[in-house]
């Protein structure tokens, strides 16, 4: 109830609602003449019969005939007293029953609940609000960069125009604003001078008036957004964008580096300082068959292993770990370790069948551009004509037909990438992949986080999120030189020391056993130590850097709690 003014004022400063109430009034005004008519008329028909009633017993006596209750107690004996008293019956039967139900859910009861609704979707932030993040579209982008600020306490909010998506999207958890995309006076409601960042992930054109409108307002935000055109980049930029991506792109490059070619060398997917972190693929290498152990890796080249995807699923790299044709390894070092492993590894097989690439759209055509400039030969099998390009690379045709698969090499080939936009639609070529080639390495572009582990069960090698990618990329601006987010929900942190950890070394403190983290650096007075000796000391002004699962990351800030 201590609502009810605010709500109440909120409701009357609209024009449309003020119309709407005026329309009501009318009716009622004119019902109430119609009621006072009939109380009158009924004194003169009453008068004519001979008899004499109270102006009070005239209304009682109307209002219970039009609103059809009919007590009887008093009643007309000449035709022409029943006559009137049918046309007040019929007509309170329209107007009472009829009209005055509608009239009022019309002209108050909707709107009253369509202010109410309003009012609980918030237009503005406090002016003490700072250091948050500002998102211009509602996404599975979003929705994954979320997640990640969540887990840092870090606060956004969702700017909306649409009322009902922030209603639904506050039932859901979120926390949106409304207001206009290219509205200066919604940005200045936003505090966006003191936003941490503004992410605009619309289409082109909407991202360059959003670009403008903020910085009619501030030039000092940072402004990271989307590109789809490579003609957008530029203009986005003049218009005052920070950061300019082309995620679909980036996707489809870091698909191709991650193809079966003639180079056996390991993919490069994140550097923290010196320190470089990438993901080799043991499909077709001497590793495969091996333990971890018996590889040697760490003796022969001093690159530590420090983690293991198996089918989508992160594990912690132990002796005994065995490396199967599907096994990624997650390998951390020095450019100098890990160029002593890329010589070390030779391909047991090497293909000169052209890679097939499954979908001719943005991100098919980024990953064969990249295949092209590694030397590798690719199709592209697509079904739409207007995608077609150079007839001796692309198969017109549908990548669900077995034909059109046998002619684009499926037979042969040593990678296939499935990089439509739908999910279900990579989920259904996955499988015919698999079971058409259970041999071959299978790399699925996934729309949604939430079908990762859905498309590494169909049978994919490897899956990347263009979701996890675009979100990692700007949530790396955000928070950097502290947490770099790499590859799927595998993060790299830096923390100083614990009190607890201090004059331990790294085998008595038990880091991985009890948190799932691997140590993989200690930088001291500014000096990073890679791949640390295991009995080397932890020293209190020591930062240590550890590679680990969103999962463990969180672990061990619980158990090792510094703020970030």
């Amino acid at each position: 109830m201590k609502f009810l003014p605010s709500q109440l004022m909120y409701f009357l400063q609209s024009r449309e609602t003020t119309k709407k109430i005026r329309s009501l009034l009318k009716f009622i005004f004119f019902l109430g003449f119609l009621i006072t008519t009939y109380s009158v008329l009924f004194h003169f028909l009453m008068e004519y019969e001979g008899r004499r009633f109270t102006w009070i017993t005239g209304l009682y006596w109307t209002l219970t005939v039009m609103s059809t209750l009919g007590f009887g107690d008093i009643t007309f004996t000449s035709d022409l007293g029943r006559v009137f008293s049918i046309i007040v019956l019929l007509s309170g039967i329209l107007m009472l029953l009829i009209m005055l139900p509608f009239t009022f859910i019309t002209f108050f009861y909707a709107p009253w609940l369509e202010a109410q609704s309003k009012f609980r979707a918030p237009r503005r932030l406090p002016e003490d609000f700072n250091d948050h993040v500002i998102f211009t579209s509602f996404d599975p982008i979003t929705i994954s960069l979320v997640e990640r600020l969540r887990q840092y306490q870090r606060p956004y909010v969702i700017l909306t125009p649409d009322i009902q998506l922030a209603l639904e999207l506050i039932d859901q958890g979120y926390n949106p604003v409304v207001g206009e995309l290219d509205d200066r006076e919604t940005y200045r409601r936003l505090q966006v001078g003191q936003a941490a960042m503004v992410v605009a992930n619309n289409d082109d054109m909407k991202n360059t008036n959003i670009t403008f409108t903020v910085r009619e307002i501030t030039t000092a935000t940072p402004i990271v957004t989307n590109a789809d055109l490579d003609e957008s980049i530029d203009i986005l930029h003049l218009a005052g964008s920070t950061y300019v991506y082309q995620f679909m792109k980036l996707l489809g490059q870091a698909l191709a580096r991650r193809a079966l070619g003639s180079s056996p060398g390991a993919n490069i997917i994140g550097r923290f300082e010196q320190l470089v972190i990438a993901e080799a693929a043991a499909m077709r290498t001497p590793l495969v068959g091996k333990t971890l152990q018996e590889s040697g890796i760490r003796q022969a080249t001093g690159i530590n292993v420090v983690g293991l995807w198996e089918q989508g699923r992160f594990e912690l790299p132990r002796p005994q770990s065995l490396i199967n044709p599907t096994t990624v390894l997650v390998l951390a070092g020095s450019e100098e370790q890990l160029a002593k492993y890329d010589l070390l590894m030779e391909r047991v097989e090497e293909s000169n069948a052209p890679i097939l690439i499954l979908g001719g759209g943005r991100v098919g055509r980024a990953a064969a551009e990249a295949l092209e400039e590694r030397g590798l030969d690719f199709r592209i099998v697509e079904n739409n004509p207007d995608l077609i390009g150079r007839n001796d690379k692309y198969i017109l045709g549908s990548a669900a037909d077995l034909q059109t698969l046998i002619r684009a090499g499926i037979e042969k080939t040593p990678s296939v990438f499935i990089t439509t936009h739908t999910d279900d639609l990579n989920i259904y070529l996955t499988i015919y992949c698999r079971r058409l080639r259970p041999d071959v390495q299978i790399i699925s572009r996934a729309t949604l986080d939430r079908n990762i582990s859905i498309l590494h069960t169909a049978g994919a090698n490897l899956v990347m999120s263009a979701a996890s990618l675009a979100a990692n990329t700007i949530f790396n601006l955000l928070i950097s030189n502290k947490v770099l987010m790499i590859s799927e929900g595998l993060n790299i942190f830096r923390v100083k020391t614990h009190p607890s950890l201090a004059g331990k070394t790294l085998r008595e403190s038990k880091i991985r056993e009890e948190t799932g983290c691997t140590l993989i650096a200690i930088q001291t007075d500014g000096e990073m130590n890679i791949n640390p000796n295991p009995d080397q000391p932890l020293a209190a002004t020591d930062e240590l850097i550890l590679i680990g699962t969103g999962e463990a990351e969180k672990l061990f800030l619980n158990r090792y709690p510094e703020k970030l």
